[in-house]
């Protein structure tokens, strides 16, 4: 799988139909968990990736890559100050990859969410 940057698809149902599996269902899980944490969010491209937004303010991106997915949490900070729930997982100053199989679990997205939610209010 070559990943094509989101930013050129007309909707996130678009980008997603074009993922070959196993990252297809692994990130329509993970949209299917965002949207539960944030039910009124608008969703759309940031940064070139499909994401989430509350009061226009972006909370949460994600995308595939060819040898892993990544999640963005919109802000380094939530990336350190979580640091210890993160250790399992490879990350940079702006993401948090996991593998194309294996969706962050429900328990971590909801941590992620709340914690980028608190920062952004």
């Amino acid at each position: 799988m070559s990943p094509t940057p989101a930013r050129e698809f007309a909707s996130v149902d678009d980008y997603l139909a074009s993922l070959g599996e196993p990252a297809r269902t692994t990130l329509e899980t993970m949209r299917a968990r965002l949207r539960a944490e944030m039910p009124t969010a608008t969703e759309g491209f940031s940064y070139g990736v499909p994401a989430f937004k509350v009061n226009g303010k972006g909370i949460a991106g994600y995308n595939a890559g060819r040898s892993f997915c990544s999640y963005y949490p919109m802000s380094g900070r939530v990336i350190t100050k979580l640091a210890d729930e993160l250790a399992s997982y490879e990350t940079t100053s702006g993401a948090i990859h996991f593998g194309l199989d294996k969706p962050l679990p429900v328990r971590l997205i909801r941590l992620l969410v709340r914690t980028r939610l608190a920062e952004a209010a």
